[in-house]
Formats: structure tokens, sequence, C-alpha cells
């Protein structure tokens, strides 16, 4: 640690500085001498690599700018080895790392300039990993500074704080059992001016707590931006030279010219006839244009021809909210497009709705399990279950296109993982609903916002599957469009407006508070105030959304699906565990074969008995129970073999494992000569236990059994 200068002389530098009570440290030039910049980020005993390589040439063809933000976990950083008996390398990263990848990805997207097409690739690899704090946001610096040491056009540096409640004031570096105990899971990243990205998931927090924990963690997060300032400085970073990829200005011009008098409120049409009207006015220009300009040339740059029709419709729809007040399909701006909805639509599924929003529609279906059923997970960071499950799929065919079938993709994954943080904190405890719990959003189209339609028909169709949430659920996007330092506010955004607009804003929760938070800008970062406007609007609609919702189921249904499994419980002394299982699991197999049941075991001593069929559970809990239930003085016991004869008694099985003596004084009132006069091996009979003496023999007998039959 004490080397200065590294094996191609240069000298390693490192600048430190106080973040949140703890030092945080930038060192360069000690790794990753073949990187275009890499950065070694230290903060308590978290160590993260951050690496950054731009390329030297345009990528040509492309509409869109080619860069990617990775997260890296190594298990190594976490001082463990991978618990699959079968893959210990790490390889396709977890749902978490890809969360978290989008997670940095979000606030540096933006800060790059339109038509910038050098291929980008930030990695953030996290070497060691403090304990007491989830590292992510330790990456999200480590990239940020590694994109400013390479000297592309990065508008940067940002820097980002995870930000809980202790007794209701904002605090950072929270451990990982604080912010899962606490109300509150928030991320907010930014420049040195504004807030570039919002996540949180909370417990039905108000509005006002999520506004002062925004401003904590702003404030709160300059001195890392600060600190990547310096560095820059102090390396004297050169800027690399670029050139962008623009629509060409007279190839716009010609087409604005074209659109004159064919756009504005002729075009200001509900979905889906303003997408038909737009179609066929995009066919007309570029039937127009090859006329003009001839087949050949024109299919060269039919494209660029595209671009300037879109950047025109950009135009319009921002024209019409910000000059006119109404939206590109007529709404006003906190309008919710027209709702509808259906519950029980699938016969089989366990619980299903159908949630339609304008264009938008999400199929939801639950389905139900014993808890053995919930998802191991084992990351850098996490070991233990997963007992609730949000899927989102979203096929090409929901926009109109022709697309690949394939695995899920960061978008499907980021929006499972949303939805899935808006039910979390409603569900019920496993003590009282011990199940696991699948919900799948089968998104059948998408004209914005099918994050938030995912979480609406997720709440109604777990309401459907009679899962008895504490609260109902309901979700919105809002958009937002600035006219100089005026905002505009939309409710419920559509595709045409997200497209043109200035921030994607999605919220979720109940009628008490949010559970979950997502804000994207678009531009180069929003002040708090602007962001607190949106949160309040935005749980109007929400109000709007959740009343619709009601209407079609008002709360969960009382029963289950006859086609779920019912789930019951018991409680044994967990030293009794063993003797359920039975020697090489044969008697708990032989239990579950017998009744048909499915049977899990937990360390605490509570079993899960599940089944469609009521009997077939009460048979296995009555069969657990003979297992684990002790001799009990003064009770009686109905038809228990005779499981041998002697000369001064017969021994009784009153429960398995577990025999007693009936001495032939305690066979009947009367003298009795010999216990076989009166009983044979294999009779079934009634017998009182009567005392277990000090080493734990039971005394059984006949007499006293009948004796107090008889009063009865």
């Amino acid at each position: 640690m004490g080397q200065t200068i590294n094996p191609y002389g240069r000298p390693i530098i490192k600048l430190e500085t106080e973040l949140c009570g703890r030092t945080l440290s930038l060192e360069v030039n000690r790794v990753g001498f073949r990187t275009s910049a890499s950065v070694i980020v230290r903060y308590g005993e978290t160590v993260v690599l951050g690496t950054a390589m731009v390329s030297g040439n345009q990528v040509s063809g492309l509409d869109y700018f080619p860069l990617s933000v990775d997260y890296e976990e190594r298990f190594y950083a976490a001082g463990r080895i991978s618990g699959s008996k079968f893959i210990k390398r790490e390889g396709r990263p977890s749902d978490e790392a890809i969360l978290i990848g989008r997670l940095i990805d979000r606030p540096i997207r933006p800060l790059w300039p339109k038509g910038y097409r050098q291929e980008v690739q930030g990695i953030a690899t996290v070497l060691s990993m403090d304990p007491t704090f989830r590292p992510d946001v330790i990456g999200m610096i480590a990239v940020s500074t590694a994109f400013m040491l390479t000297g592309a056009p990065f508008d940067g540096p940002i820097a980002g704080l995870r930000v809980g409640l202790v007794d209701g004031t904002p605090k950072a570096f929270l451990s990982v059992e604080e912010l899962a105990n606490g109300p509150l899971d928030l991320v907010v990243a930014g420049t040195e001016h504004a807030i570039t990205m919002v996540e949180a998931g909370a417990k039905e927090v108000s509005e006002e707590q999520i506004t002062e924990a925004l401003e904590y963690a702003f404030a709160a997060m300059q001195p890392a931006i600060t600190l990547q300032k310096e560095l820059v400085k102090k390396i004297g970073v050169t800027p690399l030279e670029y050139s962008l990829l623009l629509p060409d200005e007279d190839i716009r011009g010609r087409v604005d010219t074209w659109l004159e008098g064919k756009l504005g409120v002729g075009l200001r049409q509900p979905y889906p006839e303003r997408n038909d009207l737009l179609s066929d006015l995009r066919n007309q220009m570029h039937a127009h244009f090859a006329e003009e300009v001839g087949e050949d040339g024109y299919a060269e740059s039919k494209r660029e021809y595209d671009d300037a029709f879109d950047i025109a419709i950009h135009k319009d729809v921002r024209k019409g909210i910000i000059g006119e007040g109404i939206r590109p399909d007529g709404r006003k701006l906190t309008e919710v497009r027209p709702l509808s909805s259906e519950v029980g639509i699938l016969p089989r599924a366990h619980g299903s709705s159908l949630f339609t929003r304008g264009m938008t529609q999400g199929l939801n279906i639950v389905t139900l399990a014993p808890l053995s059923y919930a998802q191991m997970l084992d990351t850098m960071e996490k070991v233990g279950e997963r007992r609730y499950m949000h899927h989102y799929n979203a096929p090409g065919y929901t926009t109109g296109e022709v697309r690949r079938l394939g695995s899920p993709g960061r978008r499907e994954i980021g929006h499972s993982y949303l939805a899935e943080r808006a039910l979390l904190p409603v569900l019920p405890d496993e003590s009282e609903f011990p199940y696991a719990i699948r919900s799948v959003t089968e998104i059948m189209s998408q004209n914005g916002s099918t994050s938030q339609a995912a979480v609406c028909s997720s709440c109604l169709a777990l309401m459907d599957a009679g899962v008895p949430l504490k609260a109902p659920v309901s979700g919105v996007a809002m958009g937002l469009m600035m006219d100089g330092d005026t905002p505009y506010i939309l409710t419920d955004i559509a595709d045409a407006e997200d497209f043109a607009g200035d921030m994607d804003f999605k919220v979720a929760g109940t009628a008490k508070g949010i559970t979950a938070l997502q804000m994207d800008m678009k531009v180069h970062g929003l002040p708090v105030s602007i962001l607190k406007q949106a949160i309040k609007q935005g749980n109007d609609g929400r109000a709007i959304i959740l009343e619709h919702m009601l209407t079609t189921l008002a709360a969960p249904r009382n029963e289950l699906s006859p086609y779920a499994p019912r789930v019951e419980s018991i409680q044994i002394n967990p030293d009794k565990i063993r003797e359920v299982i039975g020697k090489g699991g044969e008697t708990i197999q032989k239990i579950t074969a017998e009744t048909g049941t499915e049977i899990d075991i937990k360390d605490d001593g509570t079993i899960m008995i599940a089944s469609p069929d009521k009997e077939k559970i009460d048979a296995a809990k009555q069969w657990i129970a003979s297992i684990v239930e002790e001799p009990e003085v003064g009770k009686i016991y109905h038809d228990k073999p005779v499981v041998s004869v002697l000369d001064f008694g017969a021994f009784v099985q009153i429960m398995p494992g577990k025999d007693g003596l009936v001495h032939v004084s305690e066979m009947r009132e009367e003298r009795v000569n010999k216990p076989s006069d009166v009983v044979k091996e294999g009779d079934k009979v009634t017998v009182k236990l009567i005392a277990i003496d000090d080493r734990g023999r039971l005394q059984l007998s006949m007499k006293a059994a009948q004796r107090e039959l008889n009063k009865k």
C-alpha cells in the first residue's frame, strides 16, 4: 500500500473525503492499465473497481447510444463460496446484479450528448463487501468516476445514496436488516445541481417523508461529487474529440415544411385512432419524398427522414401540452385514460385479473403453493428464501412488432421487481398465510406505463386468489415537460408523452401511503421542489385508479380457489423433528405417500401440510401428532394394541414407540389369575395412564379406564 509509482512509471493518486461519517477514497493508476480509465473506490471495508471503455470510432447504423453499464458480484467479496452443489464460479448475473446495473445506468445515460454513437462500457466489480451496508451506490460512484476520467463527453459526475428512516429521520448506509425492517428503502442519484434518478420501496410512507429523504440524500451525496471533480482536475484529464450523428438539418427543414398544417388539433385523437393517423401520415411523407428524391437515393436516407418525422411529432406533443394544455389524445393534464378490469377470468388459475388503461393492458395470474416452493437466493449479498415472486413478460406483439422470443431482458426484470416491491408491504405474514406466491403479469398491449398496469392487475389477481392483503395497491406513471422553469406534470402518461417528455415517474401505493417509487430524468436533473409536485399529483392519480379497482373487487375473496392447495400448520417441539423425519427420511416419506400431502418442516418446529383435500391434511396432522405426542398421566387411550402378554401383565402401545405395562392387578375389578385369560397379543384395549415412574416407564390400567368411562 505504500507504493507511489506503478510499474509503468505513473504516480498512484489517491484522494479522500468524508461521506456520511466514513472515509471515501478514489485511487487511480494502481490497476487496469489497458482500460480507458479505471478507479478503485473504498468506503469502509467495501472496495469496488470501476472501469470504463470508450471505443475510438462511431458505430454506424444505430439510432441509439450504445452504452452498457454492468454490476459484477463476486462471492469472494463477501467471504463466501456459492452454495450451489454444481456451479461454483460466477456466470449469468443474478437478478439482483442486473437490477443494480440498471440502477447505475439510469442516472448516467441522460448525461451523454444526443447523437453520440461511440460504444461505451462501464463496469462496477465488487472486490470486497463491508457487510454493514449495501455496496451498490459505491459501484455507482466508481462507474461515474471512471467515465469522468476517460475525457469522453459525459456531463457528470454523479453520486448516489441509499437512504432509510430511523425514528422518522433520514439516514444513509443502513444495514440490510435495518432497511428490511424499516419503513423506507430509497436510492437517490444526482449531479451537483439536481436529482437525476430516484427509486424506492416503502411501507406506506407519506409523500412528505419521501420529500424530506430526497432533500437529505441530495445534500449528503455532494462530497462524493466534489471528490470526483477534484480527481479529474488533479490528473488533468484531456477531453476526447468526438462528433455527433444528428439528423440532417436540411432534411429536418424539408420534413417540417411538408408537415405544416398537418399536425396539431387534427392529430389529438384517442388511441388507437391517433396511432393510425400518425402511421398514415408517415407513409404519405415517405411516398412524397421518395418521389421527390428518387427511389434509389431515398432508400439511403429513409432513416433520417424517419428521425426528422419523430422529432417533429415530439415538438408537436410538447407544443400542445405547454401551449394549450391539451395532450396528444385530447386529455387534460391530470386526466387518467379510460379504465376497465375483470377478475376470475381463467378458470383453473388460483387467481386472475385483466386490467386495462387506455391501450395498455396487463393480464395477471396468481399461483399459490406450499412454502417449500419459495425461491432459494444465493448471491453475493443474500442467502435465504423469496416467498413472493412477481414476473413480467412483454413479447414483441404487445407493441405490434416481430421480435424473437428469449429469456427476460433487463427491462422485464426491472419491471418485475418494481411491481413486486409495490405489493410486498401489504402481503400477509407467513404465519397468517403460509403460502409461496407467484404472480405473473402477461402484458397484452403496450402504450405506456405497463409496469403500473402490472401493479394494478397483480393486486386484483391476488385479491381474487383470496390472499388477505393488508390494503389494496394501485400505481400510475407520471410525466413532465419543462418550459424554462415552469413544469407541466402529466398524470398517466402514454408512449407519445413519454418519448417527448423530460421525466418518467412511476409511483404505487395504498390510500395510506407510497409502497414503490421510480423516477428517471431525461434532462440533466430536476430540483426537489418539482419532484414534490409530481409526487403529490401522482397521489391523486393513484386514488382515481384505486377507486376503479375497488368497484371490480372490493376486498380479497374469503375462500381460495378449489384448485389451490390448502396449507395448514402445526407446531411441534423442535427436538421431535428427527422423529417425524425418521431414519433416512423413512417416516416422513411414508406419511406423504399414504396421505397424499406435501409436508415442509422448519427448524423452529413449524410443520406446513399442504393438499387440496382437507381430509388428507387432517390425516397427516393426526399422524404427526401421534409421533410427537408425549404421554399424559390421567389420559385415556382408546383401542390401543396389545404388543405382548407376559405372566405378570401385558404391554400396550399407546402411541408409536411408547409402550406401557398393564399389571395383572389392573386388568379387571375382580381378581385375574393369568393375563392371557383376559387379553392376547393383537387385541385392542382401552387404558388409562396412571403413572410414569422415575425411569420413564408407563403404568397403565384397564380397570381405571373402564371405571371412568362408566361414570360418563
